[in-house]
């Protein structure tokens, strides 16, 4: 093969691309000539203009697009749509946004046409216009440049008018989410017609398949259906031409799996009369099980690389890969045992053996007898021209299987054209290199770099298929590459060897220097700087390994380690097409290649570099570049010496002003800090002369930074900031510093090359001007030369400050600007990061010119911030602010949820901390002393008769007479439960008393034994003896002894032998121990403590991790999780965690546990409603208790719903499957609500796909609606008009995260619970699911679902983050409650199950229960409440966070019960000592 030269491969996709960026283009109205359909080449104008009709108010929007090809669907396969057709379709959807647009603004001057207070000067008098022409342009406008008049006309709009004031809001809200949905139905048809234009443009040879001569009777027909490699269609088509030139009666019949829905009918015709079956890379479910349906009377089945259940259709004469009928199926013994000389003895090796095996293995069958090993090697041999590729090899592969098995052809097969398994390539070379050390050898001499060594080396490993196929990004990645001043090593593999071509063919300083033993690595080993494979997949077993489920992770890990150097993947996208990349992010299979099964290796940065435009494979030179620079500023922190390099570190401070400046969740960050700095000047980092160990203070370096959050010194800019000094820590050499942005240098650093074009951006759909995102941010915060807004000095310069000690800068992120915003909380959702925002993430890039930045704990919010989901691109503002930084991210353990969107999002390379250890709650004053009297009275009931009334009155002070009334009314019965006085508990009878208190007794024991974290963590600090302590009793619980416990906390150094003998002699010793059994069942306890106290003592690791990621080391891959619930397998710390694979969601166990808990949720709600289900139930998915409990949410759907998984031979779950009505023991199936944090969406979108299309299957399915709620619902919504009625995955609009409901709390922007409900309505109310289901706006739909939801259910799945101890949880659970309350029109409350799946038992409780179990034993705790308060500064911030959720609760569930607000009162202002300690 002779690969194109690096220019003219350059010129050519450049060419390509233009066109197709042309096609989508926002600035160019005609469809580019290039790709337009040939009928209407010459007459193809320009879209007409939309009409101008206005909609009615009472008009209803209905999606046209989904009616327009529902109704396509239902027509014959064989009609041709052509684009004309769309067009029309599209000027009628712009009409209606016309229309839509113009009602949106009579219901902004609506809802403002009233009489208001004429008197104030700041309202409405104040705005100099008519309030009758306030359209939505005109609010917005009002909003950016006149807050506080617009502040105030909202004051008078809620105050003179709070019902229409209400119907507004819900008005205007209603009718931009309908604008929303019908933006992006216009959006998908547009893609729509570009397709259809490149469909119509194809060459002719593209339906060479149905100009093939059919022949006679002695025809063989071969019916060929592609996956995952469409950018090989146009090479099949080829194939199918020139074998109807040799072979004429040989028909060829050409299909992608992507053809499988719109040409259904050709492609059953094409099966049915096929002789031979040929497929490839196929592992949709879906397809596979109608293709195998479908495949089996074919004579000839081929099946390459595809899912299990498919390939075993393969048969080719007498061999079968799944044989039945009692024959044997696979290879004969012989061959197996021939296939065991092949590769390695290593385990990992196998697959790399078997491709050995492959390629030399028909010319060994040759010498075996027999008709199998005859047809194996005939197998052999089509396998091996496939997998060859090539025209020639591929025509000849087609020859070869007719001459064998149909008739003689007279035309020899050509002899096969191999390509090396393996090897090396450029652009500047023809041919290959053997390995990586010839390459290097020329390239040094000859490669554009040479042999300089300024320039960082990279291995890139490429995929062999794309070599073969001589795909031209592949030439274009690595011009751009050196380009960038890269020089690649590119090494193209088949996917299975890339462990082998990492072990053994390349090195790095760092093993080189290591003394550990290498016995595969070879002695011309190369020595390179990173690893970028542009495959993704599992590092050992590629594409292979992906579909096991025992993978070798623990071998890519080890591998890894050894070479200690970025391992990153960064590749073009091969199952998604650049348009939906572009608008709704990476999704489906293509996020699980890219993302999960390669953060399970330790890879990071990735960095999508192109995809699919029709079934040709583009790269996009911009994320080419971004990727290149972030591998230089890699290599450089490993090549720079410690004190050269600038680290900026980056505290938080959100909520701005409610002292949350320098913490983090769980993290005590001044301690943590100052330990980080102290091991910075260690390593010998610069951070000044006075800086020494012990001696720098973090609690003052965050009173400094608070010192520069005052608006006065902000207002006077850079020179107010320095001015005030940095207090305290000028002690230990800390300087203020600042500096002030203006809007012209932000400007500048915002605006991409004005000569950027389709080649830099590659072909997305639209081509951004250079100008993109500056015109972005002013749309939302005004005219940035005007704006006067968050932290801008007096001049309106953006002013950036922080404390300097040396290279090293510390600063607080700047707050996203949504406190105290009404027009953000009430009215937008795409917001673009405030104008200060932007110029400190970009003046730490181009002014400080941060070697690297490291985010200080959980969590900051630059991921979070608007762009694609997943796959940055460009565009996303995550990706420009962030740059080129190497982006070094501290986080939670047991937080593998965010800390995903911090990786992937954020490129945060993650090193995770320890939390707290863990106390048990305990009992304190009234509790204390109700438990004294419950003990003395269950002493002596009969002697104790005078501590009814005690008891009694101490029962009512705590509250707990809720939690244990006396009597619970009947299930029948709209009674209050019945609470006992003083007086009236003198006339119960002893024996009812004595129950009584015995229930008493047994809450109070819940109450005491629960467990609470303690306390914050400090980074990299074991835990004392005491603490280490407290981490064993709550883990293992009553299962080993408090002897046990003490000994081994208190161990130092000691065998496991010695530990246990110290045990064995304290048990002799003592007739009083409370230990349990003693025998072998302890014994593994206690080694099992003894392995948990050695992994927690490596919390040192945490801060040893961070010192790494800074040298630009490899970090090891751990799974996130917690302690209690996932054992050691989480420890130790300091590591790069990951989530789950999710194509195994739920597990086995997680199924199990789901479907208990969701019949104990319909047993508790059968109870307390008279014995009827409920019809719908709110469930809420979150990506933090999917991944710790390995799906059991997820489980709980399904339970409700009737159904469980399917799973494919290799566990991978391919379809949630409907149960049998029958098989459901008489319970109807229920409607579910399935409301999914954006985190849950963007991680499991295969999930999401999943659960989807179990919905549209009970929604459509023939069963009674009295038995199956989904079937009922859905039915009334059609009947009503609503489009896709089966949509029940409900979240927030893509890309975007959080109901705002906390938002709205923490401002004090709100009247009443319903506007809060309001707000989550609005805020969930995008549908997800598959095909363009992507973040749709059905409002309708959702209201609809909401009106008839009975219960919501929330799982928490840690001690750490229960209901009261983050803001979340009031905000989407507890919004999502009211919401539904405001839907139903029967007034009746909706119920709220809270699953606790932490500990052993998770049976159901109420919300209001466990709120009431939650405060007492955390906020109102004074155990609690010390620790908390003894951790500073970030201890005080959390005890106030858990105040606003408990004014959140209350605003969205009613739930504020007096002794709460009391004794929190007394716990904290009304103690003089606590009050005190906490305004410090």
């Amino acid at each position: 093969m002779v690969f194109a030269k690096a220019n003219l491969a350059q010129d050519a996709v450049s060419s390509s691309r233009r066109c197709a960026a042309c096609l989508g283009h926002l600035r160019t109205a005609p469809v580019c000539a290039h790709h337009t359909a040939r009928s209407y080449r010459a007459t193809q104008k320009a879209l007409p203009h939309p009409h101008a009709v206005r909609m009615s108010a009472s008009a209803k929007l209905q999606s046209e697009t989904e009616l327009f090809l529902e109704k396509l669907e239902e027509e014959s396969a064989e009609v041709s749509i052509t684009a004309p057709d769309f067009r029309s379709q599209l000027v009628q959807l712009e009409d209606q946004l016309h229309n839509l647009q113009a009602h949106i603004d009579d219901l902004y001057k609506g809802a403002f046409s009233y009489e208001v207070d004429r008197n104030s000067d700041t309202g409405v008098n104040a705005i100099n216009g008519d309030i009758t022409d306030l359209t939505e342009e005109a609010f917005g406008r009002l909003g950016r440049t006149r807050p506080e008049a617009m502040k105030q006309l909202l004051h008078d709009k809620e105050r003179g008018d709070p019902k229409g004031w209400a119907q507004a809001q819900h008005h205007i809200q209603t009718a931009k989410l309908q604008r929303t949905r019908l933006t992006r139905e216009i959006e998908d048809l547009k893609s729509t017609i570009m397709q259809a234009d490149m469909e119509a443009s194809r060459d002719d040879m593209d339906d060479v398949a149905d100009r093939v001569p059919l022949g006679g009777k002695d025809t063989v027909s071969i019916c060929l259906i592609t996956g995952f490699e469409s950018f090989n269609i146009s090479l099949y088509n080829k194939v199918a031409k020139e074998l109807s030139g040799k072979l004429p009666n040989v028909r060829l019949q050409v299909f992608s799996d992507r053809d499988l829905e719109p040409k259904r009918a050709q492609i059953e015709a094409a099966l049915e009369n096929a002789d031979v079956f040929f497929g490839s890379l196929l592992f949709d479910y879906d397809q596979v099980e109608w293709l195998k349906a479908r495949v089996d009377q074919i004579p000839v089945r081929l099946v390459f690389e595809s899912a299990l259940e498919l390939m075993s259709s393969t048969q080719i004469g007498t061999f079968q890969m799944g044989a039945s009928g009692g024959k044997s199926k696979g290879p004969p013994p012989a061959v197996k045992k021939l296939l065991g000389l092949f590769g390695s003895q290593r385990e990992e090796d196998r697959m790399v053996g078997y491709l050995s095996f492959l390629k030399i293995g028909p010319k060994l069958l040759k010498f075996l007898p027999g008709q199998k090993a005859k047809d194996l090697r005939n197998w052999l041999t089509v396998y091996s021209y496939w997998n060859q590729g090539g025209q020639s090899n591929v025509v000849s592969m087609f020859a070869h299987l007719v001459d064998q098995y149909f008739k003689p052809t007279g035309v020899a097969p050509a002899k096969l054209l191999e390509t090396p398994a393996t090897g090396c390539l450029h652009p500047d070379f023809q041919g290959f290199f053997a390995s990586p050390a010839q390459y290097i050898k020329w390239y040094n001499q000859h490669g554009p770099l040479g042999s300089d060594p300024t320039h960082p080396t990279v291995a890139v490993l490429l995929y062999r298929k794309h070599v073969i196929t001589e795909q031209l990004y592949i030439g274009q990645l690595i011009s751009c590459m050196e380009a960038q001043g890269v020089r690649p090593i590119p090494i193209f593999i088949n996917g299975i060897e890339a462990h082998t071509v990492v072990r053994d063919l390349l090195t790095s300083t760092s093993e080189q220097a290591s003394k550990s033993s290498k016995p595969t690595l070879k002695a011309d080993a190369v020595a390179v700087d990173a690893v970028v494979s542009t495959i993704g997949f599992p590092l050992v077993g590629g594409p292979a390994g992906t579909m096991e489920g025992g993978r070798q992770a623990d071998v890519a890990k080890a591998i890894l380690t050894a070479k200690n150097i970025p391992y990153m993947v960064a590749a073009p996208l091969l199952i998604q097409d650049m348009a939906s990349w572009s608008r709704d992010g990476i999704a489906g299979l293509q996020s699980v290649v890219l993302y999960s099964l390669p953060e399970l290796d330790g890879a990071i940065d990735t960095v999508p570099l192109g995809g699919l435009v029709g079934d040709n494979i583009f790269l996009v030179s911009e994320r080419v570049d971004r990727l290149s620079q972030r591998i230089k500023k890699w290599v450089h922190l490993r090549r720079s010496q410690p004190q050269e390099r600038k680290v900026a570190i980056l505290l938080y401070g959100f909520p701005p002003g409610v002292g949350a400046t320098g913490t983090a969740a769980l993290l005590n960050v001044p301690a943590s800090l100052a330990q980080l700095l102290e091991q910075l000047q260690q390593q010998g980092y610069d951070l000044g002369p006075a800086v020494s160990a012990g001696s720098v203070d973090g609690e003052a370096i965050v009173t400094a930074l608070k010192m520069q959050e005052e608006q006065r010194a902000i207002y006077e800019g850079k020179a107010g900031v320095e001015k005030r000094g940095a207090g305290e820590a000028e002690a230990f050499g800390a300087v203020a510093v600042a500096a002030e942005v203006d809007h012209t240098r932000l400007k500048g650093m915002l605006t991409y090359p004005p000569e950027w074009g389709p080649t830099e951006w590659g072909p997305i759909p639209f081509l951004p001007e250079p100008d993109v995102l500056v015109s972005s941010m002013e749309r939302q915060w005004g005219d940035l030369a005007a704006y006067r807004g968050i932290a801008t000095s007096a001049s309106g310069s953006a002013v950036v400050s922080g404390i300097r000690l040396g290279n090293v800068w510390i600063g607080v992120q700047p707050a996203l600007g949504v406190e105290g915003d009404p027009m953000r909380l009430l009215f937008d959702r795409d917001l673009t990061p405030h104008p200060q925002y932007a110029a400190f993430y970009k003046w730490l890039q181009q002014d400080f010119q941060a070697d690297a930045v490291v985010h200080f704990g959980m969590h900051g919010t630059v991921e979070w911030l608007p762009g694609a989901p997943l796959g940055n691109s460009g565009l996303s503002w995550s990706d420009v602010l962030l740059g080129d930084m190497p982006n070094v991210y501290v986080y939670a353990a047991n937080n593998p949820s965010e800390s995903i969107l911090a990786k992937r999002r954020g490129y945060g390379t993650i090193v995770s901390h320890n939390v707290p250890p863990y106390a048990r709650a305990g009992l304190y004053k009234q509790l204390a002393t109700l438990k004294g009297l419950v003990e003395e009275y269950r002493e002596k009931p009969e002697a104790n008769q005078t501590l009814r009334a005690p008891i009694i009155q101490n029962l009512a002070q705590t509250g707990l007479d809720r939690d244990c009334p006396f009597r619970s009314p009947s299930a029948d019965s709209d009674a209050e439960p019945e609470l006992l006085t003083a007086e009236s508990a003198q006339g119960v009878s002893e024996d009812e008393f004595s129950e009584y208190v015995s229930r008493i007794y047994q809450y109070l024991q819940v109450v005491e034994t629960r467990l609470f974290s303690e306390g914050l963590h400090v980074l990299g600090q074991p835990p004392a003896p005491d603490k280490l302590g407290q981490y064993l009793e709550a883990y293992f619980g009553d299962s080993l002894s408090p002897e046990a416990v003490e000994v081994v906390s208190n161990s130092n150094g000691e065998s496991l032998d010695a530990i246990k003998a110290k045990l064995q002699r304290i048990y002799l010793q003592s007739e009083t121990s409370t230990s349990g059994s003693r025998g072998q069942e302890e014994e593994q306890k206690v080694s099992e403590a003894v392995q948990i106290k050695g992994l927690l003592h490596q919390n040192t690791e945490e801060m040893r991790s961070i010192l790494r990621a800074l040298n630009g080391e490899y970090i090891e891959p751990q799974a996130g999780g917690d302690l209690l619930r996932d054992g050691a397998g989480v420890l130790p710390t300091g590591r790069n965690i990951h989530a789950l694979d999710p194509y195994r969601m739920p597990s086995q166990a997680a199924l199990e546990r789901g479907a208990a808990a969701a019949q104990a949720i319909l047993k508790a709600h059968r109870d307390a409603n008279n014995g009827t289900y409920p019809e719908t139930v709110a469930v809420n998915l979150w990506g933090l208790d999917a991944i710790k409990t390995k799906g059991e949410s997820v489980a709980i759907v399904l339970y409700l719903v009737g159904a469980r998984p399917l799973r494919e031979a290799t566990g991978r779950v391919a379809r949630y499957q409907l149960i049998p009505l029958e098989e459901l023991g008489g319970r109807p199936r229920v409607d579910v609500l399935c409301n999914m944090s954006g985190i849950f969406r963007d991680s499991f979108q295969n999930v999401v796909e999943l659960l989807d299309d179990l919905f549209k299957r009970a929604g459509q399915a023939s069963e009674p609606a009295d038995r199956n709620f989904i079937r009922k619902h859905s039915s009334a919504m059609t009947q009503q008009g609503l489009a896709n009625s089966w949509a029940r995955l409900f979240s927030n609009p893509a890309g975007d995260y959080g109901s705002m409901v906390n938002e709205r709390v923490g401002s004090s922007q709100w009247e009443n619970g319903s506007e809060l409900g309001d707000t989550w309505a609005s805020r969930n109310a995008f549908s997800y699911g598959r095909g363009s289901e992507r973040g749709t706006a059905r409002p309708e739909l959702l209201e609809a679902l909401l009106s008839t939801t009975d219960r919501v259910v929330q799982e928490i799945d840690s001690v750490e983050y229960g209901l009261t101890d983050i803001q979340e949880y009031y905000a989407n659970t507890g919004a999502l409650k009211k919401a539904a309350e405001n839907a139903r029109k029967d007034g009746k409350s909706v119920a709220c199950s809270i699953v606790e799946t932490f500990g052993k038992d998770a049976t159901p409780q109420e919300l209001s229960d466990v709120l009431r179990l939650e405060y007492r034993s955390k906020l109102l705790n004074p155990k609690w409440a010390q620790a908390m308060a003894d951790q500073g500064s970030g201890g005080a911030f959390e005890i106030s966070q858990r105040m606003t959720a408990m004014i959140g609760w209350g605003a969205t569930t009613g739930f504020a019960e007096k002794w709460v607000f009391d004794q929190a009162a007394e716990t904290y202002a009304l103690n003089p000592e606590m009050a005190d300690k906490l305004r410090k």
